[in-house]
């Protein structure tokens, strides 16, 4: 198949990794394209001082793909490996070449990604309302579920929350422990689901820090987790706490865990001095959802999450977890 044919009219897309000298122009690209699609008066400022390009780009870049035109970037797509589980995006092409075939060159690279990790529940959040994102993502196996809703709160000091640490305050060998705990926790959340790369370049790039809850008694392993980004040129942006990935032991109490983690997140918010916490949550994990919104969270962006399978996954309504696969 021709180049002009896969792409609909650009005839000389080329895809290949992603590099550091494009990073400024594919941050460009990204801010410009959400914000034009949204019809953001100056999208070129769109998401502020959050930083979604470069941060996934250090963390693998080996998973950040490029298309170009003559040599010139014009789009990227990144994957993420989250053990069984794995997402990708932002994928994002320059507004004036949309609708001529690039999104999906943009898509071969990573699904070959998953092949490679073998993950076995794919996913992705788009726009519910945007009938052409749906189509795209559809052609490749992903179908779209419940509404993932990106909420926010204003942040108050909570109560201390008894038994919480940092994954940033541990020694080397008791970092090594906590990864271990971590993945026996998400591991009772969903098979094979592991945390660990996002937990370590978000300490080595300096974007966060990991809140880790102790379980109640000896060597009962931890009752949550929640992976946070803080602060501008992390994924949060400037004076926000952005919880990437939280989740607390399923069972009897994890609605009460999760309140705690919730508390913990918050704990760690104040000591940063910034002053909005922000999550996302999946509308099918009910009661996580309505303990948010109990909580003064309300939704400032809401899309829809697209599965491959068609499989909840870990969005089901026992399960307590934040995320959003942006």
């Amino acid at each position: 198949m021709s180049a002009a044919q896969r792409t609909g009219g650009v005839t000389s897309v080329a895809v290949r990794p992603l590099v550091e000298p494009d990073l400024d122009r594919a941050d460009e690209i990204f801010r410009v394209a959400f914000g034009t699609f949204l019809g953001f008066p100056e999208p070129e400022t769109f998401f502020g001082t959050a930083d979604y390009v470069r941060t996934r780009w250090a963390a693998d870049p080996r998973a950040a793909f490029a298309a170009t035109v003559e040599g010139e970037v014009v789009g990227t797509n990144f994957a993420t490996d989250w053990g069984s589980v794995g997402y990708f995006g932002p994928l994002t092409v320059r507004p004036d070449l949309w609708d001529q075939g690039i999104g999906r060159r943009l898509m071969e690279p990573v699904m070959a990604c998953f092949d490679t990790w073998g993950n076995r529940h794919l996913g992705l959040f788009t726009f519910s309302h945007s009938p052409k994102h749906l189509e795209l993502y559809r052609r490749y196996g992903f179908w779209p579920r419940f509404l993932t809703a990106i909420m926010k709160k204003q942040v108050t000091a909570p109560a201390a929350v008894p038994g919480r640490l940092l994954y940033g305050e541990l020694t080397a060998a008791e970092r090594s422990d906590a990864l271990s705990l971590c993945r026996a926790l998400t591991e009772s959340v969903f098979e094979g689901l592991s945390l660990e790369r996002e937990i370590v370049a978000t300490q080595a790039q300096g974007l966060g820090d990991t809140v880790l809850l102790e379980g109640a008694g000896s060597g009962s392993g931890l009752d949550g987790l929640a992976v946070c980004h803080c602060g501008a040129g992390s994924e949060a942006g400037e004076d926000v706490c952005f919880v990437k990935f939280g989740a607390v032991r399923p069972g009897p109490g994890a609605g009460d865990r999760f309140g705690r983690l919730l508390d913990a997140c918050e704990q760690l918010a104040v000591e940063k001095g910034l002053g909005q916490l922000d999550a996302g949550m999946n509308l099918a994990r009910e009661d996580a959802y309505r303990r948010m919104a109990d909580r003064g969270f309300r939704t400032w962006l809401q899309g829809v999450t697209m599965h491959r399978p068609n499989e909840p996954g870990y969005s089901h309504p026992d399960a307590y977890v934040i995320d959003d696969w942006r």
